[in-house]
């Protein structure tokens, strides 16, 4: 059972062992010369096969569908990308040569061209609509906690004060319609007893919220829990998860996301999202046969989806885009680019149609700076990038080492009871506090406000604003806000900010990686607007009680526009999402696609890139392949270099004391002893030789294709029994009198696996399997098969080179 942010599933039982899950399998590359090839026996029966150099066969025959199941692949297993792209190009320039004689094929080809781009659209809607109703939903429920609306107990705490005539701006968010629950059970308002009430209400709805979304989760969809977005990259990267992106899983996320953020835990709906969206974009491919067949090309979508769910997530589509880009895309060709930003585009425009928030804003804490920055505070803008980068390098130390607890420890028996005491100690403790008390993104609002002049928080109580002990608002006006001193409630909010940060810290690590969904935008987002919030404001009343020094003269002068505390916290935000997940180009703008600015780039760049040097000096992975590394999928980070001075010998299999390989012979072998070998060994595919004396290298069958084509040749070809010759060739050889029929396999042989020699770097054989998405490569001498090398294999031994467990490479 996978106990931890990632992989969710409590029970990943298959009929492939670890070895076949990753192991050997088939990927072609044909990088063969116009030769004869090597498995024609022409001295054997004289049988000679019609060679054609200029018309070689396709990649595999059977990809027509002759055999249902012919081509697919099993669970936990990884696509073969260059077979994959080999059937589209196939198919697509089939369609081409019909459209060419016939109207209605050419009206098809165009209905083909066109449904990709309709497949985007369809992502876009469902994605923007179920992201619209999450965002009501979430926030309803997150003000249920601390009280009800008379008018309407559908009303969320805003919107059932917005009718009102006696909402005052001090006192905007309280009026005559919006009840708590203890004014509604005593009838007399909040003192005494009275707040120990509402608290215990607080803390009853968060385990309630709580305990259904992990009851939900765990009973429904066990892949419904965590972020979604470490196993999305690896999904994205080949590797075949059933169910991850099903139905069940994006009804019971759905439902569980709005569950889980309104009972308050320190986690976000951003990284959820992408899940989501992802999960849409795998039921629609289900009815465009061009990307129900394909894995390859649905995993094109699903790139585009993941742009989706970060446009839905911040109204940023551009910095969508750039995030499927950046962060979790492993095959991005321009076409998918275009693609991506259209569904982006049109799933912000679905969201802004429902209006979630009811301001014309598709996130709750859009804000509008206009004060400039000064040259000299990009030095607290890079403090801010320094603390970002440690506090991301410290939270993703600490996750994981809880996460492994978790995971190795009667810990993880129990998620429902962890979920609830989190739960529990986060209630209880959030609760006196006003900016824990409060929503992520209530608080990520507040902490951006740019100060005006009727702002009654408590962060703008500023000598000479409104409301506060001296000044009035037309002195205010008259000094144009500038020489601004801390009132008493600033003060008191200081600290209450300091301790927020203390606690959102601590118990986000704890937080991320329960049984229930949970991104991490938004609470590393909290931890840095604090911080930056803070530090803002820390400089401002610097400037303001130091204006007659040469540095600070002009800044807070009277008449003169000030620091701005909100753009700090802005920036400290940036600085701890950077922190954490290393997004440098994508967060900028997803950051001024949140302010609607440009002018503010180069502190946001600043910010960011200080964090990721930081965070990388200390840990060069982010939070989601660090937690890729923990549940061992087969998955090559292309970030991270391979400097190692070995060969493809010292990788491949069998070792010395490995017995020989198991491989079939073009001719010569029965029914029986092909499925005796299957039934022996767990490997995901065999190699193909002339003979097992000459072990000449014909090609490569997969495991899947060969028990299928067995099973379809008895139960249909007639006279096939267990001493029917199993045969690899293009004819058959001499037979006896009275032998039974051959089963013919040609058609689902590789005849152009990819291969390389004993003398080939290792580093060269790492990029080929990244760049190609190879899953598995055959290792020849003078054309003589002698090992093969697995994408496990790589990952093991680059574990080892780097001085860590190679067995924690297994995916179990």
């Amino acid at each position: 059972m996978m106990d931890n942010g990632g992989f969710c599933n409590d029970n990943y039982h298959s009929e492939s062992s670890d070895d076949e899950l990753v192991d050997i399998s088939d990927v072609t590359v044909n990088f063969s010369e116009d030769v004869p090839p090597l498995d024609r026996d022409y001295s054997a029966g004289g049988c000679k096969a019609n060679w054609r150099p200029n018309n070689s066969p396709k990649l595999i025959d059977l990809m027509d569908d002759t055999v249902p199941g012919i081509g697919t692949y099993e669970d936990f297993n990884t696509i073969d990308w260059v077979r994959e792209k080999s059937k589209d190009r196939d198919r697509h320039r089939e369609i081409t040569n019909k459209s060419k004689h016939s109207t209605v094929a050419l009206l098809f080809s165009i209905s083909d061209a066109f449904s990709g781009w309709l497949l985007m659209l369809l992502i876009g809607l469902m994605s923007g609509a179920l992201a619209g109703g999450i965002d009501i939903a979430a926030h309803w429920m997150t003000d249920l906690k601390e009280g009800v609306c008379l008018n309407g107990f559908w009303f969320n705490h805003e919107h059932c004060c917005w009718a009102s005539n006696e909402t005052t701006f001090q006192e905007r968010d309280k009026c005559p319609q919006w009840k708590s629950w203890a004014e509604l059970m005593d009838g007399v308002s909040e003192q005494g007893r009275v707040n120990v009430l509402n608290h215990f209400m607080y803390v009853s709805w968060a385990l309630l919220f709580a305990f259904l979304a992990v009851i939900l989760v765990r009973a429904f969809a066990p892949y419904a829990c965590g972020s979604g977005i470490p196993e999305i990259k690896t999904i994205l990267s080949g590797f075949i998860i059933r169910g991850y992106l099903g139905k069940w899983t994006l009804i019971i996320k759905t439902i569980t996301l709005v569950l889980a953020v309104s009972s308050g835990l320190s986690l976000g709906k951003e990284g959820p999202l992408v899940h989501v969206a992802c999960c849409c974009a795998n039921i629609l491919c289900h009815f465009f046969t061009k990307y129900r067949r394909n894995e390859a090309k649905r995993r094109e979508v699903l790139s585009a989806a993941s742009a989706v769910g970060v446009s839905v997530a911040f109204g940023a589509p551009i910095g969508g885009v750039l995030f499927s880009l950046e962060e979790v895309s492993y095959y991005f060709p321009l076409k998918t680019l275009w693609r991506s930003f259209f569904a982006a585009l049109v799933a912000a425009f679905t969201l802004r149609y429902i209006n979630p928030f009811g301001n014309s804003r598709l996130v709750l804490f859009y804000v509008e700076f206009h004060t400039p920055w000064h040259l000299l505070e990009l030095i607290p803008f890079v403090l801010l990038g320094i603390f970002g980068g440690l506090w991301g390098a410290f939270f993703i130390h600490a996750n994981i080492a809880w996460c492994r607890l978790r995971k190795n420890t009667r810990l993880g028996h129990y998620p429902v009871i962890e979920v609830l005491v989190v739960t529990l100690l986060t209630a209880l403790l959030a609760f006196p506090n006003e900016y824990t008390r409060m929503s992520s993104s209530e608080l990520i609002s507040e902490l951006f406000n740019d100060c005006g002049l009727l702002d009654s928080s408590k962060l703008c109580d500023y000598t000479g604003n409104s409301g506060s002990t001296s000044g009035s608002v037309n002195a205010t006006a008259a000094n144009g806000l500038g020489a601004r001193l801390a009132g008493p409630k600033l003060y008191t909010a200081m600290w209450q900010l300091a301790l927020a940060l203390a606690f959102k810290m601590f118990i986000t690590v704890a937080t991320f990686g329960m049984k229930v969904p949970s991104g991490l935008f938004i609470p590393s987002m909290a931890v840095g607007a604090i911080a930056g919030r803070l530090l803002g404001v820390g400089m401002e009343q610097l400037a303001v009680h130091n204006h007659e020094r040469d540095i600070f003269r002009g800044w807070c002068s009277p008449g003169a526009d000030c620091i701005t505390p909100g753009l700090y916290a802005m920036v400290g935000a940036a600085a701890c999402l950077g922190g954490v997940t290393r997004m440098t180009v994508s967060l900028v703008v997803i950051m001024f696609e949140l302010t609607g600015g440009l002018e503010y780039i180069v502190p946001l760049m600043a910010a960011a890139m200080t964090s990721k040097w930081v965070a990388d000096a200390l840990s060069r992975e982010s939070i989601y392949e660090a937690h890729i590394r923990l549940n061992g999928y087969p998955f090559l980070e292309a970030k991270e270099e391979f400097r190692h001075k070995t060969l493809a010998t010292d990788v491949m299999r069998p070792r010395r004391s490995d017995p020989p390989l198991s491989v079939l012979t073009q001719s010569g072998m029965t029914v029986e002893e092909v499925e005796r070998l299957i039934s022996d060994t767990t490997y995901s595919g065999f190699p193909v030789v002339i003979s097992q004396l000459s072990q000449r290298l014909v090609g490569f069958v997969l495991r899947r294709d060969l028990f299928i084509s067995l099973e379809n040749a008895r139960r249909h070809q007639d006279g096939v029994v267990s001493v029917s010759a199993v045969l690899f060739t293009e004819c058959e050889s001499p037979a006896s009198p009275g032998a039974p029929p051959a089963v013919k396999l040609r058609s689902i042989l590789d005849l152009s696996p990819f291969t390389v020699t004993v003398h080939t770097s290792m580093e060269i054989v790492v990029d080929i399997f990244r760049k190609l998405g190879l899953r598995q490569c055959l290792v020849i001498q003078n054309g003589r098969l002698l090992g093969i090398i697995t994408k496990k294999d790589i990952l093991k031994h680059m574990a080892q080179m780097a001085n860590r467990d190679p067995e924690s490479i297994l995916f179990n």
